[in-house]
């Protein structure tokens, strides 16, 4: 194989990432350019460290046996000041609630969240769900068998993450709320409207 049609193999697949604005299973990228999966992966990740080598404003993102384009979230602050992306009315604060008990004790059912909040909380899990950011996995091994509700990858894409054991310790943020609220940083929670409205 020739060093051109290396680099044409890496622009196409960059050109493909950059116009579909989504993740893109790897699988779909090799039947694009008839490569193998094994072959199309390497020129990902290849693309994918040239990108992260070179600290470009983007980065491509992989997630299982997916590859999405995004923009890098040190840039959030400007990127967000043209594009205005968040909004905190894009998700009311007992929505952000009721996300924040899903994303932390998920799996988990109705009742156990409104036990939590101490609230009703039927119409937030709904707004979430209809938003991509949570849906119901199965049934609980409870009485009832009652949905198990689980965030999903719409959400951890939104948190710049790719697995939920990445989020953030509740007792760092509790120690630090207590001490020093003005020190907390939660510009990596942040939900772009563009996405959840």
């Amino acid at each position: 194989m020739t060093q051109s049609s290396v680099l044409d193999y890496k622009c196409i697949l960059e050109a493909i990432l950059f116009a579909s604005g989504d993740m893109v299973p790897v699988k779909t990228l090799a039947e694009a350019i008839n490569l193998s999966i094994n072959e199309t992966q390497k020129y990902l990740d290849e693309l994918k460290d040239e990108y992260d080598y070179n600290m470009r404003g983007i980065k491509i993102c992989r997630m299982n046996n997916m590859y999405q384009m995004v923009s890098r979230k040190e840039y959030y602050e400007y990127i967000s000041k043209v594009m205005h992306l968040y909004s905190s009315a894009s998700l009311s604060q007992a929505a952000l609630e009721t996300l924040a008990i899903v994303a932390y004790k998920q799996p988990i059912s109705r009742t156990d969240i409104e036990y939590i909040r101490g609230v009703q909380s039927s119409s937030s899990l709904d707004l979430l769900i209809a938003k991509g950011l949570v849906k119901s996995s199965g049934k609980l091994d409870l009485p009832g068998k009652p949905n198990a509700y689980v965030t999903t990858e719409e959400f951890l894409k939104l948190m710049n993450i790719t697995s939920i054991d990445q989020l953030p310790e509740i007792e760092k943020y509790k120690q630090d709320l207590e001490t020093s609220p003005q020190k907390i940083n939660f510009d990596s929670f942040k939900l772009e409207k563009s996405l959840i409205n």
